[in-house]
């Protein structure tokens, strides 16, 4: 009998960590770590797109242009509006300069230069919303709208992302927590490519999931590799916590 509970008891600790050697795998995917919807701030006209699904651009090129004509005016007439301001407040200036005004007179055209300079920022903040521009290097993976058509405020435009800075995202067992630091050392297994790449945990979810008893980690790939994308996956393999 204490010989067959041996080999029960060896058979039971044999299946639990050959389960646990199981474990040692989470499944994982790659994220990017810069991405946007690119949105509309007016509304308007779309004059032009210059870039399509696929296409790769550089950081501050100029993705999206709308009509502008009404706001440039606009713009115009600050501008003048500013110029006309300032050079009666200049007059004023050198009168009272002169004695043959009053304080209370230079103060008028002064108040006018300040809202002259108000309304041309005004204008200015418009016409800079005529056109959107790449908050990053990388490549437009959505447009929702078409060249002519018409965009209204928070309407979305275009999805972009940066495919070069991945981020590696897994969900392990809580378990680990007990073993897992910025710094751990795994090997991330990607479905697509069929090959492996070295990786590290740079950090780990702030809570656990107590439905599943799963928690987040996030980690990054140690080598380049071009050919990754963002929403590969596979899964990364962990020494048994």
């Amino acid at each position: 009998m204490l010989r067959a509970a041996l080999i029960l008891t060896t058979a039971i600790c044999a299946g639990a960590a050959a389960a646990e050697k199981l474990a040692a795998e989470a499944q994982a995917k790659l994220v990017a770590l810069h991405a946007a919807t690119l949105s509309s701030e007016m509304a308007g006209r779309i004059d032009a797109i210059a870039t399509r699904v696929g296409d790769r651009f550089r950081k501050g090129d100029v993705l999206v242009t709308f009509d502008c004509a009404l706001p440039n005016a606009q713009l115009t007439h600050a501008q003048a509006t500013l110029t006309e301001a300032a050079r009666k407040y200049e007059i004023e200036r050198r009168a009272t300069a002169q004695k043959t005004t009053g304080q209370l007179e230079l103060d008028i055209p002064a108040a006018e230069v300040l809202k002259a300079k108000a309304d041309l920022a005004a204008a200015e903040a418009l016409v800079s919303r005529c056109s959107i521009t790449a908050p990053f290097a990388g490549v437009t993976v959505d447009q929702k709208i078409r060249a002519f058509e018409y965009a209204t405020p928070g309407q979305a435009l275009l999805g972009v992302l940066d495919d070069h800075a991945l981020e590696v995202e897994l969900t392990a067992p809580s378990r680990w927590l007990r073993r897992l630091r910025p710094g751990t050392a795994f090997q991330l297994a990607i479905d697509e490519t069929g090959k492996t790449y070295p990786g590290k945990v740079v950090r780990l979810g702030g809570r656990v999931n107590g439905v599943n008893q799963s928690v987040r980690v996030f980690g990054e790939v140690m080598v380049e590799a071009p050919e990754l994308m963002p929403g590969m996956s596979g899964n990364a393999i962990l020494s048994p916590p």
